[in-house]
């Protein structure tokens, strides 16, 4: 009870300042972690207040939990990756539309000796199916993510529904998936990741990469101002602002397209908005 106050209070405290400052020239952004983690979304923010004099602060939490704070109306614009629940929040009337952004691809983690052997499966659901009859260890987010929805969705595309010792909830997922890979290398088990999280930390961890390069690996980050019909506060024409130049193609998606090559050696997200698409591909 004490944990659950402590972490209530922490999210109060980071989101009544910013609704004190609410309105016009001020946007509170409820995202997903793993950008944060990344480091995208403090570059993204500062380039764009630097550009217009908007200022923009974020709330992280999992996908599901950042379109829940949304529907609070305190929230002007969603960073989100779970396209069902998305379009869910949209069809409720939460959010004006899904806006694509970036995206990059989850990855299959394990340990380097590999016990489950899936080195090589080109299929992430012939992988799951692997880890699963072998009992190999396993470590899941398990808090309703947009990480975790990707794994769950893979478990059913494989016809499995994870059960057993071999299948580790980690108890701090809510924290993002930093936390979650440390704590899978320190277990020394398979996890499915984004890859972005596991080129930050891959100089910390033993893990290494087992399965890739699936289709259904894929990971779409999108944008959903909220609704102004359903919350009159929010500051909607400001967060058009903001998405315009987060999927304009010499301004946000610039930024995107370029993230992380210089530290990692290639980029951590790829830009998706359609203007940029249709710029580059000419």
């Amino acid at each position: 009870m004490k944990k659950w106050l402590y972490t209530f209070l922490c999210v109060m405290l980071t989101i009544l300042p910013a609704q004190a400052q609410a309105g016009k020239g001020f946007i509170l952004l409820s995202t997903t972690i793993g950008p944060i983690d990344a480091g995208i979304v403090d570059v993204l923010e500062n380039a764009f207040e630097k550009d217009t004099g908007i200022r923009v602060r974020h709330v992280g939490a999992g996908t599901t939990a950042a379109l829940e704070n949304a529907k609070g109306g305190s929230i002007d614009l969603v960073m989100a990756h779970a396209k069902a629940v998305e379009e869910k929040f949209v069809a409720e009337g939460f959010g004006t539309e899904r806006i694509p952004l970036m995206y990059n691809d989850f990855v299959i983690l394990g340990p380097a000796a590999d016990p489950a052997r899936i080195k090589g499966i080109t299929k992430a659901t012939e992988a799951f199916k692997v880890v699963a009859a072998e009992g190999a260890p396993f470590v899941t987010r398990g808090d309703k993510s947009g990480t975790h929805l990707a794994e769950l969705d893979v478990w059913n595309k494989a016809g499995i529904k994870p059960a057993g010792a071999w299948y580790i909830v980690y108890e701090k997922g809510a924290e993002g998936n930093a936390p979650t890979l440390r704590f899978a290398d320190q277990k020394g088990a398979y996890t499915l990741m984004d890859r972005a999280t596991y080129l930050v930390l891959k100089d910390q961890i033993k893990l290494q990469v087992l399965v890739e390069n699936d289709e259904a690996l894929l990971n779409h980050i999108s944008l959903i101002p909220v609704n102004p019909k359903k919350f009159s506060r929010v500051n909607y024409d400001d967060t058009m602002i903001f998405v315009k130049w987060l999927t304009d193609p010499e301004k946000g998606q610039k930024i995107i397209a370029s993230f992380g090559k210089d530290k990692y050696g290639s980029a951590l997200f790829f830009p998706e908005s359609l203007a940029w698409k249709k710029v580059h591909s000419k």
